[in-house]
């Protein structure tokens, strides 16, 4: 189980949240302008990183606020949280 820890709540278990998607991913900012082949691109295609990745995570069942997830795909390892829009500390360096 992952123990996350919420900048309000505390430390939580995992099915308290909701995972809400890539953290990296920018909405475009005027939808009216952005071309079919644009959307088709932020909807649909990620990258599927191996290692550290910043992910959006909803405390569905707890403040029910939103957070950043540092976590490693490989390991589901959570490294860090952050508020929503603040930098997610960089993980460590090996060695």
């Amino acid at each position: 189980m992952l123990l996350i820890t919420c900048p309000w709540c505390g430390p939580r278990a995992h099915p308290e949240f909701t995972y809400g998607g890539d953290a990296t991913k920018l909405r475009p900012r005027d939808p009216e302008v952005v071309s079919d082949a644009d959307w088709h691109t932020y909807v649909y295609l990620r990258a599927n990183p191996a290692g550290p990745h910043a992910e959006l995570w909803h405390h569905s069942h707890g403040c029910r606020l939103w957070i950043q997830v540092l976590r490693d795909t490989v390991t589901h390892e959570v490294i860090a949280t952050a508020l929503p829009g603040a930098p997610v500390p960089k993980p460590e360096p090996p060695g």
